[in-house]
């Protein structure tokens, strides 16, 4: 006899602007059982010190967590010049402090800046959950044992440098998944001769959502103590995958493709992951193969309570 779920059926995507001194986990068990919600997730950790954007998935949304744990994101990061840090970040404890270069301009940190943009190699933090052998690197690095790790190509598509102080900078940073900003900060700070770390990082962009589109969750609270629903701040799965072109089915075709069916289509040129669309809203994903002179879709991800089979 299998156990019943506790909490409701929630489906849809909130994001929570995380504040600071909180774990992302701590922060969707509090809007977890804000919603008293049965199934929910988020879409990539922050770290305590970090703020800003935290999509959350909810019941049917869970199924596009890894996409949206793929897609690209933004920061702005503060990055102390002059002291590293264990961790990268201002929660570790100092492990070298250097002078920073008196003449530090615009001027002397654009040439240096432009070494990091583009596609570059980067040597993940042993303070990063990546794990090895089926620990996270933190946990090594709680016990001062060093792995090695190999560096890995990710893309800085923006690093535009939006102040400098006496001993700190701040950064506008747009990049593909997996970028470590605390590394990023580290071999800025390498590159200058001082040694650098982050002292404030804010998350201004994930799977397409910005700060526009945040909530607080004390916000929230004071909804729930009013007796308010939340479940009008959701949004739609597919809101977060905009990446993806779309696809309206209709017919058999469609009663196909929620069967789990593969379906041929023609007249149209596609290849990787596709939103499906019926009469009534979205279907889920489906990935588009090149077959001869058609197209076949091969459902990946499909929603519940998609009947549309009389579409």
């Amino acid at each position: 006899m299998s156990r019943r779920r506790k909490g409701r059926d929630v489906n849809g995507i909130l994001v929570i602007d995380k504040p600071q001194g909180v774990t992302s986990n701590g922060i969707l068990q509090q809007v977890k059982r804000l919603y008293g919600a049965a199934k929910a997730g988020h879409t990539g950790a922050l770290d305590p010190l970090a703020t800003g954007v935290l999509p959350l998935c909810f019941g049917e949304a869970t199924k596009f967590s890894q996409m949206m744990l793929d897609s690209d994101k933004a920061y702005i990061a503060t990055a102390r010049l002059g002291v590293r840090t264990e961790t990268g970040d201002s929660e570790g404890a100092v492990v070298e402090e250097k002078p920073v270069p008196a003449e530090l301009s615009a001027e002397v940190l654009e040439p240096l800046l432009d070494r990091f943009r583009g596609d570059i190699q980067q040597i993940p933090s042993m303070y990063s959950a990546l794990k090895h052998k089926g620990r996270p690197l933190y946990e090594y690095a709680r016990e001062g044992i060093e792995v090695e790790r190999p560096a890995r190509p990710v893309t800085i598509y923006q690093l535009d440098l939006l102040a400098v102080r006496a001993n700190e900078i701040d950064l506008a940073v747009s990049c593909t998944k997996g970028t470590y900003i605390r590394s990023l900060v580290e071999d800025i700070g390498e590159a200058l001769g001082c040694g650098a770390h982050v002292t404030a990082l804010r998350r201004t962009m994930a799977s397409g959502f910005t700060l526009d589109h945040v909530h607080k969750v004390p916000d929230l609270e004071a909804k729930r103590e009013l007796g308010e629903s939340l479940d009008g701040l959701l949004v739609a799965p597919d809101a977060a995958l905009s990446m993806f072109p779309e696809v309206q089915l209709a017919g058999p075709s469609l009663v196909s493709i929620l069967n789990g069916q593969p379906v041929r289509i023609t007249g149209q040129s596609l290849e990787g992951f596709v939103r499906v669309y019926g009469s009534k809203g979205f279907v889920g994903l489906a990935e588009a193969i090149t077959d001869g002179e058609a197209v076949q879709l091969v459902p990946r991800r499909l929603v519940k309570n998609s009947d549309q089979r009389k579409a």
